[in-house]
C-alpha cells in the first residue's frame, strides 16, 4: 500500500476572551491507500477538531492556531497543506480529500434539490457540462443505494429519511473519487439496521475506489466492524494506538479499559448484574488540564507520585502498541496474571 496522508505534531489551538488555549497536542498519525483508520474517544477529546484541521476548515489566525505538518502523498509530489493558500486548499478540498459530516441535515442546503447539489460539487472541480454533470450525479445516487436515482435529483434533503440523506452526503463526497475520506461520526444519529447498511456501503466503496479513510466515532461497536487501525484520543493527544484488534483485545491505556468496560454486551443484556461500568467524571477543561497525565484524576490505576506529577510520554508496547501511560506495564502484567 502506498501512504496517502502524513498528519506529524499536530498542534491546534483557539483564542477566546483573550485567552489562548490548545484543544490537540503533539497528534502525529499516517494513512495508507486503501486504510481505514479509526479516532475514538468521548465528546472533547479532540476527534472532530483534527479533522477539521486536516480539511483546513478552522477559523483563520487569530481566532485558532495549526502548527505541525500535513502532507498530501500523490504521484505529483508531497504538499504540506499547511503551507496552502486557502484558493489552492479549496481545489483540494472535496477532489482529492473529502469529508462526511456528523448531520446530514443541516449539511445540505435545505433550498437546492439533491440533484443541483451534487452537480455543483461536480461542475465546481470539473469542466463538465450540466448534463454530464447530472448524468453522473444519477451515476452516484445508484452507486450509493438510492432507489429511482433520476427520479430522486428533484428532491429536498427534508423529503428524505435520516439514512436517504447520509447516503446523499456520501455520494456528494465520493462525487470526484477521492484519494481520502473523513468520515465524522456519519452513523451517530442513525438506527442500528440502517447504520449496519452505511457501514456495508462505505466498505464497498472503499474496496472499489482504494481511498484511505479516516472514521471518525465514539462507538468501539462500529471500530471493531470498520477499521484496520485505531487511536485513541483522551484530552487532545492520542493515548493509545495500534492495531483494531491489538487495542481492543488487549488495551493498556486505563483511558481505554474505561471506555471498553462502559459497552454494553449482549450476553449479559437483561441480566441483573449490577449498573452499567462508566468512567466518573468529564474530559478536562483544554484550559485547565491536571497536572501530569491528563487522565489521572479518573484513572482508577492512577499512583500518586508518579501519574500527577509530570506528562506520560507514548511508548512502544511492542509490535507498534502505542501506549501513553506510566504504568501500562503493570496493568498488562496484571491482565496476565
Amino acid at each position: 500500500m502506498s501512504r496517502v496522508l502524513s498528519v506529524e505534531d499536530l498542534g491546534i489551538g483557539f483564542r477566546s476572551e483573550g485567552q489562548d488555549f490548545t484543544v490537540v497536542r503533539d497528534v502525529s498519525f499516517s494513512l495508507e491507500a486503501g486504510e481505514t483508520l479509526a479516532l475514538v474517544g468521548e465528546s472533547g477529546s479532540g476527534k472532530s477538531v483534527t479533522s477539521l484541521g486536516v480539511m483546513g476548515l478552522l477559523p483563520p489566525p487569530p481566532q485558532s492556531r495549526t502548527t505541525g505538518r500535513i502532507v498530501l502523498h500523490s504521484g505529483d509530489g508531497d504538499i504540506d497543506l499547511l503551507d496552502l493558500p486557502e484558493s489552492r486548499m479549496r481545489r483540494l478540498r472535496g477532489d482529492r480529500i473529502a469529508m462526511i459530516f456528523q448531520e446530514p441535515l443541516t449539511s445540505l442546503n435545505p433550498v437546492h434539490t439533491i440533484g443541483d447539489q451534487i452537480v455543483e460539487a461536480i461542475r465546481s472541480h470539473r469542466r463538465v457540462s450540466r448534463a454530464k454533470a447530472r448524468a453522473r450525479a444519477v451515476e452516484l445516487l445508484e452507486q450509493v443505494g438510492i432507489p429511482d436515482p433520476q427520479d430522486r435529483l428533484g428532491t429536498y434533503p427534508h423529503e428524505l429519511s435520516g439514512g436517504m440523506r447520509q447516503r446523499i452526503m456520501i455520494a456528494i463526497a465520493l462525487a470526484l473519487e477521492p484519494d481520502i475520506l473523513i468520515a465524522d461520526e456519519p452513523t451517530t444519529a442513525l438506527d442500528v439496521t440502517v447504520q449496519a447498511q452505511i457501514l456495508d456501503l462505505l466498505r464497498r466503496l472503499q474496496k472499489d475506489t482504494g481511498m484511505a479513510m479516516l472514521f471518525i466515532t465514539h462507538d468501539f461497536g462500529v471500530v471493531a466492524d470498520i477499521a484496520d487501525r485505531t487511536i485513541v484520543m483522551y484530552a487532545g493527544q492520542t493515548v493509545e494506538e495500534g492495531r483494531t484488534e491489538t487495542v481492543l483485545s488487549d488495551p493498556l491505556m486505563p483511558y481505554t479499559i474505561g471506555l471498553m468496560n462502559a459497552v454494553p454486551r449482549l450476553e449479559t443484556a437483561g441480566l441483573k448484574l449490577g449498573d452499567l461500568k462508566t468512567i466518573e467524571g468529564f474530559v478536562p477543561d483544554p484550559a485547565a488540564l491536571p497536572q501530569g497525565c491528563s487522565f489521572h484524576p479518573r484513572c482508577a490505576f492512577m499512583q500518586e507520585g508518579l501519574c500527577d506529577t509530570s506528562p506520560p510520554s507514548i511508548e512502544d508496547a511492542g509490535g507498534g502498541h502505542m501506549v501513553r501511560c506510566k504504568r501500562w506495564r503493570q496493568i498488562g502484567e496484571g491482565r496476565e496474571t
